[in-house]
Formats: structure tokens, sequence, C-alpha cells
């Protein structure tokens, strides 16, 4: 089913929202306000759900308005630079990449491949959102990205992850605590110690807890954060050791702190791109993802289709 709405329409819902005002609106995309208001009741017809809630005094979004506003913004912006693009001639070309990227993959795959990029394409720009597992797969899924790099498991159908690599877990501990002077432990080695783990909604404890499940090992946590990063500053505080991927860790020699892998079993975590399954890419985004497969796996060797 097509929905049957043009840029103007898209244009007005933004404008009425970012301005908080249908008079202002209408003065800045030179409409009366009442064409402003069909373009809005246009656009609630085509989606089938009403988008703003009106008052006499104030404008505000429905549930189902504030979801379509990054995805709105991100097809305004991409149609905006593909004028540009048609405008402009060879290297000044210019064009927009919007990812949705695991914090800790953003830093572990992103700037070498960024930095390459934009040495032949200086003009492209790049909106990175450092988004937790599952809220990047949902900003996938809804379009609100061209593409995302997350950990492998969704079950979605309309999402096709391609593998990229894998990151162990490991146990991070300071330099002087007693399981740093093994050269690798086991689960049942970390039992004596103040655990630091991340919260149960984070998908790597999700991933690591069904792991641990089928070998009938269960962590017993003393203190649970929100961030990987905190349980770091946890552990340098010398408050208790963690278990996290080791892409997390700091890498290279740390003043502080040291990883050891952990055995008995050996659990990772699979990274990769995940995107819509038949969506197109923008002729930046393809290009980028192109190099980022060169570099880190096989473009186009999909690892699972969600089955």
């Amino acid at each position: 089913m097509s929905i049957n709405c043009e840029i103007l329409d898209l244009r007005a819902f933004l404008s009425v929202i970012e301005l908080e005002s249908f008079h202002r609106a209408a003065e800045v995309l030179n409409l009366s306000q009442p064409a402003l208001s069909r373009r809005i009741q246009k656009l609630e017809m085509a989606i089938g759900a009403p988008l703003l809630e009106r008052t006499t005094r104030h404008v505000s979004l429905t549930a189902l308005g504030a979801e379509l506003i990054p995805l709105v913004r991100r097809m305004l912006e991409e149609f905006d630079g593909s004028l540009f693009v048609v405008r402009d001639v060879g290297v000044n070309r210019g064009g927009l990449v919007t990812i949705a990227c695991l914090p800790t993959a953003a830093f572990y795959f992103l700037p070498k491949v960024i930095k390459q990029f934009n040495t032949e394409y200086p003009n492209i720009r790049f909106r990175i959102l450092d988004l937790p597992a599952t809220e990047g797969l949902q900003a996938v899924s809804r379009g609100e990205v061209e593409f995302g790099i997350n950990i492998m498991g969704t079950s979605d159908p309309d999402l096709t992850f391609d593998r990229l690599v894998e990151d162990p877990f490991v146990l991070a501990a300071r330099k002087e605590h007693p399981l740093a002077k093994k050269d690798e432990v086991g689960w049942a080695d970390l039992e004596p110690y103040p655990l630091i783990t991340v919260h149960r909604s984070s998908g790597n404890r999700t991933l690591l807890d069904a792991a641990l499940a089928k070998s009938n090992i269960k962590l017993r946590w003393f203190y649970e954060v929100t961030h990987l990063s905190t349980s770091l500053g946890l552990v340098e505080a010398g408050l208790g050791i963690s278990v996290l991927p080791q892409m997390a860790t700091p890498q290279g020699e740390h003043p502080f702190l040291v990883t050891r892998p952990i055995r008995n079993p050996e659990i990772s975590r699979m990274i990769g791109v995940v995107r819509r399954r038949g969506a197109r890419l923008s002729p930046a985004a393809e290009r980028f993802l192109e190099m980022l497969m060169g570099a880190w796996g096989t473009y186009g060797t999909t690892a699972s289709d969600s089955s």
C-alpha cells in the first residue's frame, strides 16, 4: 500500500512542531493558515491517524507524531541533500549518512573508516546515533537511519544482519586484584568478589544471561548500572570486577585496569550491520557501507536473516 503525500506536507508538519504555532509555520512556508491546515489533514489522512493535538493555545504531538518526527527530518534532509547533489558536480557533491550504532561499536568501528571515507568524499556529512541495542534496532526498523551496527539476535523478519566481528565477554579488574594474576579465569572464579553488571534491559546483559543459562550458570551481581562505561568507572575505583564485551574495555595499556579471557564457556556477542530488508540505501550510505564491510567483514555475506 502506498502513502500519498507531498514534500510540502512533510515540511508543514515539521514546521508546525518546530515553531510551535500554525500561524508562524504558515508565515515561514508562505501559506495561508487554512492551506497549512489542509496540508496537515492530508498527511494525517494518508497516515491514517492524528499526528497533532490542537488546542486554542497549544500544539503538541500525538504518540504516533512523535515517532514520525525523526523519520520526517531524515527524509527532508536527504531530499534537500539530493537536490544539492544534482546541482553540484565532481568532488563538490555532498550528502548525509545516518547510522544507528552501539556506543562501544561506534568507538571501535567507525573513526578509521570515516577518516578514510572523508578523504575520498570530503563533503559527505554523518549523523551517528549512538544508541543501546534495542533502540538502535528500532531506529533501523522505523527508517530513522539507513542502517545500524548492532548485536546479532533480532527476530524481526523485516531486518537483515551482515556479520562484522565476534566480540568476546571478558573480565575487567584492577591490576592488583587477585584474578589479575591469572592468564584466564572461569565463571566460578568470579563468585567471591563483588560483581558489577549492566541492567537487565541491556542487550549485552540479555545475551550474556541467556548464554550462561545454557550452562546452568547465574551471575550474582553486587552493583548494577545502565552503561558499560559506568561499570568500568566502578572497577577503576576498586569497588569490584566486571564482565563486559572486550570492545568496551580500554584498548592498549591502561594504568589501572587489565582484562582477562573467561572460559568454560567462552561467550561472545556477534556485531554486524543491520538493515531493513529490501530498503535501498542512498548512494553515499551504500558507498560507506561497502568501505565499512571491506574494512571489517565481507560485504554481502549475510550471517543471519533473522533465522
